[in-house]
């Protein structure tokens, strides 16, 4: 069983930048296509990124594109999320996905679908 923890999180002014980190276990030498998603209060799931297993293929929110970069270390089992140039509307609690429900590897989702293991997530505030 895959189990994911979030860590970085916090409070920063807007135009700051923040690192999150995500942690992977339970499946010791898979490598997962990996995720990034966004909660605000009030609002649904939001995809914010997406890497495949060895970190050559990415995809981007429209809402983040050329501020946020996700990248991973699969020696590490880590999935990273560097935010720059953050805004208010950054403000959400953000969780880290990984593996597909159909067991495909090569797949990177898009979608909160697309992942079955989710963390418990990490809250960021962005204050203007």
């Amino acid at each position: 069983q895959v189990q994911l923890v979030e860590s970085g999180g916090g409070l920063v002014q807007a135009g700051d930048s923040l690192t999150l980190s995500c942690a992977l276990s339970g499946r010791p030498g898979v490598r997962f296509p990996m995720g990034w998603f966004r909660q605000a209060p009030g609002k649904e799931r939001e995809f914010v990124a997406s890497i495949n297993w060895n970190g050559r293929i990415t995809f981007y929110g429209e809402s983040v594109k050329g501020r946020f970069t996700i990248s991973r270390d699969n020696a590490k089992s880590t999935v990273s999320l560097q935010m720059n140039a953050l805004k208010p509307e950054d403000t959400a609690i953000y969780y880290c996905a990984a593996e597909s429900p159909t067991g495909n590897l090569l797949v990177t989702p898009r979608t909160a679908q697309g992942f079955a293991s989710w963390g418990q997530g990490t809250q960021v505030t962005v204050s203007s």
